[in-house]
């Protein structure tokens, strides 16, 4: 889905401004440990002001993502509140920190991707005290004690071969 927004009556209008409110769902906002379902929307708050050089858009933008933990890869649920502010130009080029405003369309699909994304947390944790799995049997180890024997080192193994004489009783 796109949000695309006219706002030809705001461009060419220096001062003139409008509040547009939003709530939809928007595709691709996923990481590696971080998603937003496409069925969930995405809501947003959002001032459109003319400037000289094109239109500013800021304000909140809110919704859930759906985390795995990058410790132990439960998932959970997390709220998400960020702002934005950023410049739709109609000379904005692909590569700057602008956007483009097309025959006074602004697409704001683009803009809350990026932002989304950005704001996604690269290791998320379930908890900040989060165990983690066991590095040998995948057990969770928030749920109790791992029961894995110790891990012998394997630099030492060639000295369990080696036996020794009980000592001399001789007094």
């Amino acid at each position: 889905m796109t949000l695309q927004i006219d706002v030809r009556d705001l461009v060419g209008q220096p001062g003139s401004s409008r509040t547009v409110r939003l709530a939809e769902p928007v595709g691709g906002l996923a990481t590696e440990l971080a998603d937003v379902p496409e069925d969930r929307d995405v809501a947003a708050d959002l001032l459109f002001e003319s400037v000289v050089e094109g239109i500013l858009v800021t304000g909140p933008v809110e919704g859930r993502m759906r985390i795995r933990c990058a410790r132990c890869l439960q998932e959970v649920d997390a709220p998400f509140q960020l702002n934005v502010q950023e410049l739709f130009a109609p000379d904005a080029r692909i590569g700057e920190d602008q956007y483009p405003l097309a025959e006074g369309i602004v697409d704001l699909e683009p803009m809350i991707r990026d932002a989304v994304i950005l704001a996604m947390p690269f290791a998320p944790l379930c908890r900040p005290d989060c165990l983690g799995l066991c590095e040998r049997c995948g057990g969770d180890r928030n749920l109790g004690q791992c029961t894995c024997p110790p891990e012998a080192d394997p630099r030492w193994s060639a000295l369990s071969h080696l036996r020794f004489d009980p000592p001399d009783e001789r007094s």
